[in-house]
């Protein structure tokens, strides 16, 4: 069973209250859910996430996609980051690039994602992905930032 799927076709609206809520810290969002990744370990800033290669995945030709490639890495080290940061701090990327080095053509693939602390706000992630065969098919890496405290008024 789908947890959000009567919820995917339902339009978010800014400043409204989400029409969600994650049922813990580390835990599929809707997108991730909808692209059937799953959150094989998230612990000590490193995370392991897999995803099979379906057709909603792919591209024209039968590759999966470049932006399915980049979200399951994004979501691995959005995973390693939850994984030291505590529960409810709120994080968002800033930059990312990614390498491809060999196409997915099928199978599952799996992300492994590690992080490190840059300084009090910033953190650094990199992500390998891998093919059904274990071929290392992309390198993803990026930057993070945790939202500032708010100051008492």
């Amino acid at each position: 069973m789908k947890r959000y799927r009567e919820l995917y076709d339902t339009e978010m609206v800014k400043g409204a209250a989400l029409p969600f809520a994650l049922p813990a810290w580390i835990a599929r969002a809707p997108f991730e859910e909808y692209l059937d990744m799953t959150i094989e370990s998230a612990v000590d800033g490193r995370a392991v996430l897999t995803m099979p290669f379906k057709v909603k995945h792919a591209q024209g030709k039968g590759l999966m996609h470049g932006g399915a490639v980049t979200a399951l890495a994004d979501t691995a080290v959005a995973m390693a980051i939850k994984s030291i940061l505590p529960e409810g701090s709120h994080f968002v990327t800033t930059e990312l690039t990614l390498t491809f080095h060999a196409p997915i053509q099928g199978g599952t693939v799996k992300a492994v994602a590690t992080t490190v602390r840059e300084d009090e706000r910033t953190l650094r992630g990199i992500a390998e992905v891998f093919d059904a065969e274990g071929v290392k098919t992309a390198t993803f890496q990026s930057l993070f930032r945790i939202k500032r405290a708010s100051r008492p008024a």
